[in-house]
């Protein structure tokens, strides 16, 4: 059937703009900009409108809408972004986080300038302050304790100009840590150039601040004040040291943002790697719920929503994808920059391994993240608690244990045994099981002597003690297989499977009863319930906020357990292709292939070993020397 607005959108101007979507309550649902208002209000209001899931259910939610016509599409890309942090529409991808990234702010639009850590950007950058970041909380420590090690910084609570002269100096100034502003003779430049140059160290410019510092010892040697000279000398030691810590990820020095995409089918990470002079200087994360929009929607929204509120905007910003209206965000942001402002996807050299160093980064960020439950304690023990009613435990499983097995055909089956406490991992438990009695891939048969092994050590402190919840990586069938083991101990341990879509994400939970419990998001007007009791039943509704911390804690779970379980067959694979490359080689025994190992670390090593190399490891012997460089190297013996 048409959509009721139909009759409606002949009104509606053909000029670009931004508009707002509304529910039967009058909140706003959805903000968007169009070049062509017209023409996009006709693609939601259509006979059959396009779009996934996420885009049916708003259009279904659609009461009314309200239209502003901007003079060009560059205002109403900034108009848009205002809109949506105005309105925090739920259909829009928002910019949030379960922590504020604290900035570092520098009042450099006062006489004296004070240097402290600040959680957003005031109104009163226009006036000259400096915001630098944001970063990690840990990072702005760090910086400022670098910063008190490098420059002469006030760090007391005396408001200048109001306390000069009022007393003495405190004992930074005796011990060269400040160069007493709070005195009357220093004058207020020689104060605001130190402030310069620590803004200069925060823009990357460590190289200028090194040359400065040591003109500033070289001249204070010639005037004999050799104590000031000495720390001078001391500040260049700890910029010296703190540059060695630095990344440096380009050899020009170049100014730029690097943008790493990573998502794990229940929550997206992207991390911001900051780029300066060369040198990474700071790193954030931000994450959001999977809602399968697309890589370059989710870029654009994040470009748009994050950089008016960053202290500064790089002229280079390299991203995973391309925002389909690149040309009015670049505009957007070279208005915002006030200065050129490329965005680019780069597809080989440096600036592809820097992409993908920041799309490593957001991997790693994600499984932090998902490890830690995401936020704060409190939530995760609400998760149990939704997880123990899903199940129909007692109470909330305090004690979880999560199998997985890894092979690769018949040869070097593993497993892995991996334990989350209070929905937290506790890696020091984690266990692999070497599986070598097995004579093919048999996934139930691996499950079975697996938890045999690890039933048999229950009162072994070693192994922690006994689980309140076991879950297999797999459907009924490991299930039941666990559940078969456990009527042979008589015990009664809680057994359920964590199955995955076609698209290899964690989906959902099966209990032994064989009751399939789906946690991904229904198609649109079908609720997802708590408790999936079976054909013409029906249970308690689970929220968005349930749905996404249920997924969390159980993506968490299998993704920890395939990958504890997966490094360790990789190991042996190695192993095992290691041992049998050495035993190909005619005269080299146990004894000589366990001294080219010690010597050389890896086979990969020894390959690549000349002749004299392997002549100079001590008992191996000229002969086995050759025997070793001969079959690394056949076409030089052709």
């Amino acid at each position: 059937m048409p959509h009721p607005f139909d009759n409606r959108l002949d009104l509606v101007t053909q000029d670009p703009g931004v508009y707002l979507m509304k529910d039967a309550s009058g909140s706003v649902i959805y903000v968007g900009k169009a070049v062509n208002l017209r023409q996009r209000l006709r693609s939601y209001f259509s006979a059959n409108p396009q779009g996934n899931a996420k885009v049916q259910a708003m259009v279904a939610r659609i009461d009314d809408f309200a239209t502003i016509i901007c003079a060009h599409e560059l205002e109403a890309l900034v108009l848009e972004s205002t809109l949506i942090k105005k309105h925090m529409p739920p259909y829009n991808i928002l910019l949030r986080d379960d922590r504020d990234y604290p900035y570092i702010r520098i009042t450099m639009n006062e006489m004296y300038p004070r240097v402290m850590k600040a959680f957003r950007i005031a109104a009163d950058r226009s006036q000259g302050a400096r915001y630098f970041g944001p970063y990690l909380a840990g990072d702005v420590a760090q910086a400022l304790d670098a910063l008190r090690a490098i420059f002469p910084l006030k760090t007391c609570r005396r408001v200048l100009p109001r306390d000069i002269g009022k007393e003495r100096p405190c004992l930074n100034y005796y011990i060269g840590r400040c160069i007493g502003p709070c005195k009357g003779d220093v004058p207020a430049e020689a104060y605001r150039q130190v402030m310069t140059r620590i803004c200069r160290f925060f823009e990357g410019q460590t190289d200028g601040i090194l040359a400065d510092l040591q003109a500033d010892m070289t001249a204070a040697a010639d005037r004999l004040a050799f104590e000031e000279a000495a720390r001078i000398r001391d500040r260049i030691q700890a910029l010296e040291k703190l540059m060695k810590k630095q990344t440096v990820v380009d050899s020009r020095p170049v100014d730029r943002d690097v943008i790493g995409y990573c998502g794990n089918g229940s929550e997206i990470c992207l991390q911001k790697l900051e780029i300066r002079q060369g040198r990474l200087v700071a790193s954030a994360a931000f994450f959001w719920p999977d809602s399968e929009l697309d890589l370059s929607d989710v870029v654009r929204a994040f470009v748009v929503q994050h950089y008016p509120d960053t202290a500064w905007i790089p002229p280079e910003i390299l991203l995973p994808a391309s925002p389909a209206d690149l040309p009015a965000v670049t505009d957007f942001l070279r208005t915002l920059r006030q200065g050129r402002c490329l965005l680019r996807v780069p597809q080989r050299g440096q600036g592809a391994a820097l992409l993908q160093m920041a799309q490593a980064n957001a991997a790693e960020s994600l499984r932090r993240h998902t490890l830690q439950g995401g936020s704060r304690q409190t939530a995760l023990q609400e998760t149990l608690k939704i997880l123990s009613d899903l199940l129909e435990l007692p109470q909330p499983p305090r004690r979880i244990e999560a199998l997985d097995i890894s092979h690769q055909g018949a040869q070097d089956i593993a497993a892995g045994l991996v334990v989350f406490e209070e929905g937290r991992p506790v890696r020091r438990q984690y266990r692999h099981f070497r599986l070598d009695q097995m004579t093919g891939p048999d996934d139930y048969e691996a499950m079975r002597q697996t938890l045999r092994r690890r039933l048999g050590r229950l009162n072994d402190p070693a192994f922690g003690v006994q689980p309140d919840l076991i879950l297999a990586d797999g459907g009924i069938g490991q299930v039941r297989t666990l559940c078969s083991v456990l009527d042979e101990y008589q015990l009664a341990i809680p057994v359920a499977g964590m199955v995955k879509d076609d698209r290899h994400r964690t989906r959902g939970l099966v209990t032994a009863a064989g009751r399939v419990i789906e946690l991904r998001p229904a198609p649109a007007g079908n609720p997802l319930l708590l408790a999936d009791k079976g054909p013409g039943e029906t249970g308690a509704e689970l929220d968005a906020g349930e749905q996404l911390a249920l997924l969390r804690l159980l993506t968490a779970i299998q993704d920890e357990a395939h990958r504890f379980a997966g490094r360790y067959q990789s190991r042996l694979h190695q192993k095992r292709q290691t041992r049998f490359s050495l035993e190909a080689i005619s005269g080299v025994g146990p004894a000589r292939r366990r001294l080219l190992l010690q010597h050389f670390d890896s086979i990969k090593k020894i390959s690549q070993a000349a002749l004299p190399d392997l002549e100079a490891v001590k008992g191996l012997g000229s002969a086995a020397a050759a025997a070793v460089y001969k079959h690394f190297h056949p076409e030089e013996e052709a």
